[in-house]
């Protein structure tokens, strides 16, 4: 069942004289519980698509439905409160907030939602539980390495219980052992929580813990066709 449809989806911008086309009449569907992988040269419209998807943008033109809504026809106001409720979004350089501790961080999504003390406090520590740090929610991100940070901005991410988890690049600051355990997270939260994951790299390793990747150049997809089966384990 399609979840996502994007129906020539174009996002543009000037700059000067210059019409710039990050996206131009791009056609995508993604199915409910796919972990998809985006590859691409820099400046291939990847990280634009994402933040469509995300509703932290908003297409030039074209059509973004997302089980039943179109998020192109949302005003800002709505596409905040949509956004809140549906996505989670990990970024490569974890985005935490330096003042506050993992808890804190974590805690932030919750703030916008009518949810008790009681019942935010329950939804943080899950969270981090999940991810596997739970005994560092008392430290602040200079105490944590990164590894640990991207730990908590998966956390962040989850704590709202998303159907849709956007990831640019989450991976692209971390050692290889850290690559493997957060992308081992991202699968296992695929497989037994049925999240929808979209994600955007430039490491090939990453794409086998992926069920299907697709290829961009010039704001638009080259390969449609590329499934291929789920990674099970072993080295990243």
């Amino acid at each position: 069942m399609t979840f996502i449809q994007c129906k020539q989806l174009t996002r543009e911008y000037r700059k000067g004289e210059t019409v710039i086309k990050p996206l131009d009449d791009l056609e995508l569907e993604v199915t409910r519980g796919e972990f998809l992988a985006l590859m691409g040269p820099s400046g291939s419209g990847k990280t634009t698509l994402l933040n469509l998807i995300a509703g932290i943008d908003s297409p030039t033109r074209g059509s973004l439905v997302v089980e039943g809504v179109d998020l192109a026809t949302l005003r800002r106001n709505s596409l905040a409160e949509w956004r809140s409720k549906h996505v989670g979004y990990i970024f490569q350089l974890y985005n935490l907030v330096p003042v506050l501790t993992a808890y804190e961080n974590v805690e932030l999504p919750l703030l916008l939602h009518p949810l008790t003390r009681k019942e935010r406090h329950r939804r943080v520590s899950e969270s981090l539980e999940r991810v596997g740090i739970a005994d560092r929610s008392d430290h602040f991100p200079r105490q944590l390495s990164g590894g640990q940070e991207q730990r908590v901005a998966i956390a962040r991410a989850i704590v709202t219980d998303p159907a849709i988890i956007v990831a640019d690049e989450p991976t692209g600051d971390l050692d290889k052992p850290s690559a493997h355990a957060v992308m081992s997270l991202l699968q296992e939260f695929n497989r037994e929580l049925g999240k929808t994951i979209i994600m955007v790299t430039h490491d090939p390793n990453t794409t086998q813990y992926a069920r299907r990747t697709l290829h961009m150049d010039k704001g638009r997809l080259v390969e449609q066709d590329s499934t291929q089966p789920a990674f099970v384990g072993g080295s990243a």
